[in-house]
């Protein structure tokens, strides 16, 4: 089954573009939320992520995993594919 991916972005920023490539190339749907503009999106994601600041924030199932750096560093381990329920072999 495939995973419940979130993302919280800001427009025109080069890591929430890495990350959503990646996620792309992996075939996964994901809900995105801008929070360029603060309000209630960026509160929540702040709240799901107690310290977060900076974008993107990605949630796999609810789980925080982090920024870009933190999902290509899963995709290194090879961890990443398990998580998002995706098959390894592309």
């Amino acid at each position: 089954m495939t995973a419940n991916v979130e993302i919280y972005t800001k427009f025109a920023c080069p890591y929430c573009v890495r990350a959503k490539h990646l996620l792309d190339s992996k075939g996964v749907t994901y809900t995105e939320y801008d929070v360029a503009m603060g309000g209630a999106k960026r509160a929540e994601m702040v709240a799901r992520a107690p310290g977060a600041q900076t974008v993107p924030q990605i949630f796999i199932n609810d789980v925080a995993i982090g920024g870009s750096d933190d999902l290509r560093a899963l995709d290194a381990q090879g961890k990443l594919d398990g998580l998002l329920g995706v098959g390894g072999a592309q």
